[in-house]
């Protein structure tokens, strides 16, 4: 009987180790999920601290991930919250008005910035911008004196180089992953734009002239910028053939003469295409006689962020409402 009773007991307690054994190894996999859940939850901050070469050079080295950020440039804030960073930010320039959160953010001023107000602001980062920074040493060097963490984005020429600027954004925060996403989204969109304009046949396409400042100083984007990169991207053709950003002679505009005249100078001018059609001897153009005048967002064609390319389907829609409807 006592050799019964204890095979029973023996038994007994084997079950209850394997229970037992099930129920630590349930716990395990329940700790190991919970670890796992932890790790990736933070995973964005666990790349830190992380080191970026900015658009000077510097081995700019970001110990932990931005709480406070200030941004010095319109094109900069809006990359900021296309990576979902909104909250974040701190403070903006005077110029930013998109997303309309901005309003509410503490304004830093414009090209000349506010160094005070940007250390009473105590940002962990300020984002800076390549084509702003040689006027502005003294004082970026005085927000890194404060301890502050500066990070120039690159002057973006074209759209790998805003590319580059979205991740570099991205890494600085944390979000790399989000930022290489966003710019996958902008590079399927833009594919899109560029397979409909090549319906455009070569002796279709149109000749453009676009006006960033109305007479008296008439001044146009040329070769080598930003905006006749996104003219070829759309097969049209920029009538300035000169380098870079000059000031443009009416008459010179009118023996050019183009098919269509994009103006960016609407958030300023009352009437910006009234303001060329009336012009005296303008009349004769090609663009004002059929009508093809047309204003277009400045700060969707101008700001490298996440919005150029929608900057470029509304330049496409100008130049081919035909095409593109």
């Amino acid at each position: 009987m006592k050799k019964l009773y204890s095979l029973l007991f023996a038994l007994l307690l084997a079950v209850g180790l394997l229970a037992g054994c099930g129920a630590s190894s349930d716990n395990q996999k329940e700790n190991e999920n919970a670890s796992g859940e932890e790790t990736k939850a933070p995973k964005e901050e666990s790349a830190f601290p992380v080191t970026i070469k900015d658009a000077l050079d510097n081995e700019v080295v970001i110990e932990e991930k931005p709480e406070k950020i200030v941004s010095l440039i319109p094109s900069n804030t809006e990359i900021v919250f296309g990576l979902g960073l909104g909250e974040q930010v701190v403070g903006v320039n005077d110029y930013d008005n998109y997303p309309e959160e901005v309003n509410e953010i503490e304004k830093i001023g414009s090209m000349e910035f506010n160094v005070e107000k940007i250390i009473s602001l105590k940002p962990n980062l300020v984002l800076a911008h390549a084509s702003s920074a040689h006027n502005s040493v003294e004082g970026l060097q005085q927000l890194r004196d404060a301890g502050i963490t500066v990070l120039v984005v690159n002057d973006a020429k074209n759209f790998d180089e805003v590319y580059q600027s979205i991740e570099m954004i991205g890494t600085a925060n944390g979000v790399k992953d989000k930022a290489e996403a966003l710019v996958a989204e902008m590079k399927e969109k833009l594919e899109e734009i560029k397979a409909k304009a090549q319906e455009i046949k070569i002796e279709d396409q149109k000749t453009v002239f676009v006006e960033v400042a109305p007479a008296p100083e008439i001044f146009t984007p040329g070769k080598n910028t930003f905006m006749d990169v996104m003219l070829q991207t759309i097969h049209a053709k920029n009538i300035v053939t000169e380098d870079g950003w000059l000031p443009m002679d009416p008459e010179a505009i009118i023996e050019r003469n183009p098919d269509v005249i994009i103006t960016t100078h609407g958030y300023y001018t009352e009437d910006p295409v009234g303001n060329v059609t009336s012009r005296d001897g303008w009349q004769d153009i090609t663009a004002v006689k059929n009508k093809q005048v047309v204003d277009v967002d400045s700060d969707m064609v101008t700001r490298t962020g996440p919005r150029l390319v929608e900057g470029v389907e509304e330049l496409a829609k100008a130049v081919y409402p035909e095409v593109f409807k």
